[in-house]
């Protein structure tokens, strides 16, 4: 307890309220010199070891935190200093060369996709970090496709220069990334003689000469080169910098905003070597707030747009609300309007987020990040504006561009577009340690939903118990270990179930007549439908809804949103144990409806038609299938690979990596509980995994058999 505050007092001891004001100017200066950036890698690359030397070299904390120390800025969970990992995304701000940055250190373990996929939704920019002995990795190959999702130019960053297995991946990043990457920097030396970096564009040495394992790398030599350097390295300077000639800071800007190429830097964030080029970099190549264009924020112009992003829960505050502002100015004690609520509610502080430790300022300007206080309905995925007016105002003018550029036939949307939550893989029940405390687990479990969407929770129908569903065996202990530590309920949890998924194996049609009278009121209605199965190899492989050509004229909008309802609700309950259906196509034939009827007996009727069809179809149970990748010995590698046989893996390569080798397998998710021990316990704890969703899979009728008797009385 005394370490911990003593940590507090050190990192923010530059952070006073009397610098507020300063701060505020800071914040609001040139949209032009600031910049949206995140951190992303696969675990353990050296993200947060790499944002601990920048907030340092920048001159906001005194001293260097060590994540095996547990005394980083940006991972202030209990959780993730015991761990020594990452668990939330932290946001930090800071000053470098007359620019700011805003900075979010995001997850590299898949459990937590979900912070790196909303982080980069805000972003403008990003920083990938490579461990430079191991390449692209599992997790890289994730994130960079999140990031390429959105369009965020990046830079890479090899790190890890300094250890004995360390080698320039550039060929990894090309061919695993399918990336254009420009070369910027070479180093100096490698392994434990990694002592600089030459910069290919300006053929300038940056040499950290380390007196003492407690040098903090700030001060660096730069000098030309000359011919008294070593020839050999002379010889790739002048070979990198042919390939360089004709790029010239201007040009590597425009290629890597452009996404048509990434700039290439090389450290040792550990041994404070490298991380300055680095922020000089992300200033000159990553893109201002105002280089990044979004259709729906031009119709705004000057009004306030901005989109929720995350929420964080203080107990003495509130529900804490992260906002990035595309338009408009913020400012505390006014009345926001939330588009997709459809409410209005008063914001009464603004804050500047600094990991756990926040200033208030009196306004923010687009293109930063706020933290606000006193949003208690807004969730992640929000838009936020000032007004109702505003939103209308908005929306006037995009329908007129629309009908200026002969679009008329499309719905203008002045909603900023939210973040896709992955479905859950896991479940378990959890209950309280008594009836008094149900209550108050309850509220727990609301606050967690609200600030982790891929955490769900739900309610057993049959057996009254609560449900919890996320996206992997960390995930859930993590979550289990909030509830115990941060509010004082000590939980217990059921066994861990994989949460399958269903769809049919056979085309079928159904009809079904629903006749009730309610009160005084008939209710008659009559429907036709057909499902069929459809392509289900991809995680996405999501249900198809579709209505005939004369049914699309006949139907009035409230009645065929009834009939959607109706089937999208069989869509989240298959008939077999009632997971939710996968790869399933329904084509609605027929709607007979009597004047009277309402919208609620229409859906009902549709569901129970639907649930006919399912049944005629004939139902398979999917399970999940995940990416496996293990780096092993060569002495323990007949050991992993009988254990993989024993769980239904499938071996589809074997790669060297220096002295290890790299196993990529596919494997049941079902047969990977526990693993981690086991790996642990068969390689002496010297190997590491890493699990990612590859695709749903029908299992074969005797595994399927055997889960359903096994299943049926659990759910």
């Amino acid at each position: 307890r005394c370490r911990l505050s003593c940590h507090v007092k050190r990192h923010y001891s530059l952070l006073p309220g009397k610098f507020s004001y300063w701060i505020h100017c800071r914040i609001n200066s040139c949209v032009y010199r600031i910049r949206n950036i995140g951190i992303m890698a696969h675990i353990d690359a050296g993200k947060t070891t790499t944002t601990e030397r920048m907030l340092y070299y920048a001159g906001y904390t005194r001293a260097l935190g060590d994540v095996d120390d547990g005394d980083t800025v940006t991972d202030f969970m209990a959780q993730e200093r015991e761990r020594g990992i990452t668990i939330q995304s932290a946001a930090v701000s800071f000053d470098w060369k007359s620019h700011r940055i805003n900075l979010i250190d995001t997850p590299g373990h898949v459990d937590f996709t979900l912070e790196v996929e909303r982080a980069l939704r805000v972003l403008d920019g990003a920083v990938a970090v490579f461990d430079a002995s191991a390449g692209v990795e599992a997790q890289t190959l994730t994130v960079w496709r999140q990031a390429e999702k959105h369009h965020i130019p990046c830079v890479c960053f090899l790190n890890k220069m300094d250890k004995p297995a360390a080698n320039f991946c550039i060929e990894s990043i090309r061919k695993k990334l399918k990336a254009n990457p420009v070369l910027l920097q070479i180093p100096v030396g490698s392994g434990k003689n990694f002592t600089g970096v030459v910069d290919l564009l300006t053929s300038r040495k940056l040499m950290w000469k380390m007196k003492s394992m407690r040098d903090d790398g700030r001060v660096f030599e730069v000098k030309a080169l000359d011919r008294s350097d070593d020839p050999d390295l002379l010889q790739v300077v002048s070979d990198a910098r042919t390939a360089l000639i004709e790029q010239l800071q201007e040009a590597v800007r425009r290629v890597t905003l452009a996404r048509k190429g990434v700039p290439v830097l090389c450290g040792s964030s550990l041994r404070n070597k490298g991380v300055q080029p680095l922020l000089d970099a992300i200033t000159a190549y990553l893109p201002a707030p105002n280089e990044r264009h979004h259709d729906v924020v031009r119709w705004y112009k000057d009004d306030l747009c901005a989109l929720a992003f995350k929420v964080l829960h203080d107990k003495q505050r509130g529900p804490l609300v992260f906002l990035r502002i595309y338009s408009g100015t913020l400012k505390p004690q006014t009345a926001l309007h939330n588009i997709n609520r459809n409410s209005t509610e008063r914001m009464s502080r603004l804050l500047v987020p600094f990991a756990d430790q926040h200033v208030e300022i009196p306004s923010m300007t687009a293109g930063n990040i706020a933290l606000t206080v006193g949003l208690k309905q807004t969730v992640t995925g929000d838009t936020i504006v000032s007004s109702k007016a505003s939103a209308a105002a908005a929306a006037h003018r995009a329908q007129n561009d629309n009908e200026a550029g002969k679009r008329s036939r499309e719905c203008a949307s002045v909603i900023l577009s939210g973040v896709e939550v992955p479905d859950p893989v896991f479940f378990c029940t959890i209950e309280p340690p008594s009836m008094s405390k149900q209550a108050d687990l309850e509220n727990v479990l609301n606050c967690l939903q609200r600030e982790d969407p891929s955490l769900k929770v739900r309610l057993d129908p049959d057996s009254g118990q609560t449900i919890l569903c996320g996206m992997g065996e960390l995930h859930i202990e993590i979550i289990h270990d909030r509830i115990r530590r941060e509010y004082g309920i000590e939980t217990h949890l059921g066994p861990l179930q994989v949460a399958y998924r269903e769809t049919v194996l056979h085309e079928a049609s159904a009809s079904d007549t629903l006749d009730r009278t309610v009160g005084e009121r008939r209710h008659v209605v009559t429907v036709e439908l057909a499902v069929r199965p459809v392509d289900i190899t991809s995680v996405g492989g999501s249900c198809e809804l579709a209505f005939t050509e004369e049914l699309e004229g006949q139907l009035s909008a409230e009645m065929k949103e009834a009939v959607e309802n109706g089937v999208h609700s069989s869509f989240l309950q298959g008939p077999l144990l009632g997971y939710p259906l996968q790869g399933v196509s329904t084509l609605i034939q027929c709607v007979t409806i009597e004047p009277g009827t309402s919208p609620a007996m229409v859906s009902a009727c549709v569901s129970r038609c639907m649930l006919k069809a399912l049944r005629l179809a004939g139902g398979q149970v999917l399970e999940p299938v995940m990416s496996l990748e293990v780096t092993v010995g060569e002495d323990h590698l007949s050991s992993v690979l009988g254990d993989l046989a024993q769980r239904r893996g499938t071996v589809r390569d074997i790669q060297s990596r220096h002295d290890n080798k790299v196993l990529l397998a596919t494997v049941p998710l079902a047969e990977m509980m526990g693993y981690s021990t086991v790996l642990r316990t068969l390689t002496s704890g010297n190997a590491t995994f890493s699990l990612e969703l590859d695709t749903y899979e029908a299992m074969n009728p005797q595994e399927q058999n055997t889960l359903l008797k096994r299943l049926s009385g659990l759910l």
